[in-house]
């Protein structure tokens, strides 16, 4: 369930104004809103926007079932396992929702190994009456976002968007800042009776190099052990299928953004194949976005007719694009450069999607670059331990940059995001494969992964041997990228009187482009003083780049035949 969660505890305010706060993200969950006060205490509440996907009649939160009173839950997101779970252990669940298991797992194993079983994707408030606690939680990769703020009072405050937080009023003159929750850990907070918090428990229960401890409980047949070529590329392709097969959970249409690049169309291509052996009552939706003569259009239409999706093209201009810019950074809350660019048409092609089409549930190739190594700068590593340790980085760091922009542009228009290249299972193996396995290989990136679907006819030969495209980059023609476009229009709206001051003006990553500036202008004007959620600017390593486009390294080669 794609929605967006919101939840004070120990509020100075009244709730009736703080309420309004919730009303930001609204977008998340068009289908329904509830607000409710915790009974006992009157400055705790919960906030829920819900977008139905799974439990039509029960799919209202905060949930709270029969058997367990004292318990609370408000999540965003989807429980693949659920079923499983509930049937291994014998679960006696009320309503058909996938979150309800967590209720059940809470009350047999606590919260850590709660949160360990989990397969899927989400964000928790989970407050126990009986035991006055209150407990946070975010899955491995955070493709759910989650944000909190705690006074040093003990007021929290925690929203699925930061949006949702920034205007929030309490009493303690010292700053608090909001701050995104980490993934792959929970945190268990003390509920005093005047309704503040303390914080007693921080921990990890997940990292991404682990095998999870759910893996135990699931039904993958036939992988092999051991690292010989023929028995990895099966035990790739089983779980790529295992992982996108899960994702079919849904009673809203299925759709998938295809960009015409390697991860999108492997997705799409499984996505079909599944959706056909399961039956699903429709054809399947493909989307893309560019100008008329993009690389990234011609080469979807390619991957769409191989499959027999029902294709979109949406068409795209630099004007549309730059118009949107400000809507974006508003719904992505950051300022990083590459996540901007590459948000543009992610944006525009889910409003589309919302609203011409009926599909909801969408599916994306996000996290395959991190995982398999498909950036460019990957050819450039001194070794493969160092790209590999690399790969592990920039997992760690997807909730900053691509998962942030595949959920913010697609929850704008109330869709949900899927993403199969993050399954739990899938990731623990590839990154248990030896370095050298993994790193490009022939002067090709991710050869192992294009290696493991050669000769299926699963997509075109052409799609699956294709170059990297950085997605902002391949919606435009080659002759002119789409953020030429972009830095041209930019570079008349800031002077440069205001870049030579950049490091004063903006002393935590300073900008040091014309457009970096805009952006940063952009942000700050809906988000003063919170340039602190972005640690970083994405940029290549082991290469002097002054910009994060691939199309500006040298590696950048376009495929000849466009």
């Amino acid at each position: 369930m794609m929605c967006g969660i919101w939840a004070l505890f120990g509020s100075d305010e009244c709730l009736s104004v703080q309420c309004m706060c919730a009303m930001k993200i609204a977008h998340r969950g068009p289908d329904a809103f509830r607000f409710e006060n915790v009974n006992g205490f009157t400055n705790c509440c919960f906030a829920f926007h819900r977008l139905a996907i799974v439990d039509q009649l029960y799919g209202m939160q905060p949930l709270r079932v029969k058997k367990f009173p004292y318990l609370w839950l408000c999540y965003n997101g989807e429980i693949y396992n659920h079923q499983t779970l509930k049937t291994k252990f014998d679960f006696d669940c009320q309503t058909k929702m996938d979150g309800e298991v967590l209720l059940h797992l809470y009350d047999h194993f606590g919260i850590k190994k709660m949160a360990s079983l989990l397969d899927g994707v989400f964000a928790f408030i989970l407050l126990d009456m009986a035991n006055r606690r209150v407990h946070l939680g975010r899955d491995t990769y955070g493709v759910r976002p989650l944000f909190k703020f705690l006074t040093d009072d003990g007021f929290l405050a925690v929203c699925s968007e930061a949006k949702g937080l920034t205007e929030i009023t309490h009493s303690i003159e010292t700053a608090t800042s909001i701050v995104p929750f980490l993934p792959g850990y929970f945190e268990v907070f003390d509920l005093k009776l005047n309704g503040k918090v303390q914080s007693v428990q921080f921990e990890q229960f997940h990292c991404c190099t682990r095998e999870p401890a759910h893996a135990l409980y699931d039904t993958v047949e036939g992988l092999s052990s051991g690292f010989s070529d023929e028995t990895v590329k099966h035990n790739i392709r089983s779980l790529f299928e295992n992982a996108v097969r899960k994702r079919l959970m849904a009673h809203r249409r299925i759709g998938c953004l295809l960009s015409g690049g390697l991860d999108s169309s492997l997705v799409a291509a499984m996505l079909v194949k599944l959706s056909e052996e399961e039956k699903l009552p429709y054809s399947i939706q493909t989307f893309s976005i560019g100008s008329e003569d993009s690389p990234d259009v011609i080469a979807a239409e390619k991957v769409a007719a191989h499959i027999g999706s029902e294709h979109h093209k949406v068409e795209f201009t630099a004007e549309e694009g730059v118009k949107a810019v400000e809507d974006v950074i508003f719904h992505l809350e950051t300022y990083d450069i590459t996540t901007i660019r590459a948000s543009v048409g992610m944006y525009l092609v889910s409003k589309y999607i919302r609203e011409k089409t009926d599909s909801v549930v969408i599916f994306s190739g996000e996290g395959s670059d991190e995982l398999t190594q498909g950036y460019l700068y990957f050819h450039k590593a001194p070794s493969a331990k160092a790209g590999a340790e690399d790969s592990v980085r920039l997992l760690k760091e997807l909730y900053l940059f691509d998962v942030l922009r595949a959920d913010r542009t697609t929850a704008a228009h109330g869709l949900e995001l899927r993403v199969p290249f993050l399954d739990h299972r899938f990731t623990a193996y590839y990154l248990s494969l030896p370095e050298e396995m993994r790193a490009p290989k022939d002067g090709v990136e991710k050869h192992l992964l294009r290696d493991s679907f050669k000769g299926l006819s699963l997509i075109p030969d052409e799609i699956l041997w294709r170059r990297k495209e950085a997605f902002s980059d391949g919606m435009m023609s080659e002759k002119k990228s789409w953020y030429t476009y972009l830095q041209e229009h930019l570079d008349s709206l800031v002077n440069d009187d205001q870049m030579e001051k950049a490091d004063k003006t903006f002393p935590h990553n300073p900008p040091r482009t014309k457009e970096a500036y805009y952006y940063r202008q952009v942000f700050e004007k809906f988000y003063p003083g919170q340039a602190k959620w972005l640690s970083h600017y994405w940029m290549p390593r082991w290469i002097s780049a002054s910009d994060p486009s691939a199309r500006t390294l040298s590696i950048y080669k376009p495929d000849k035949d466009h």
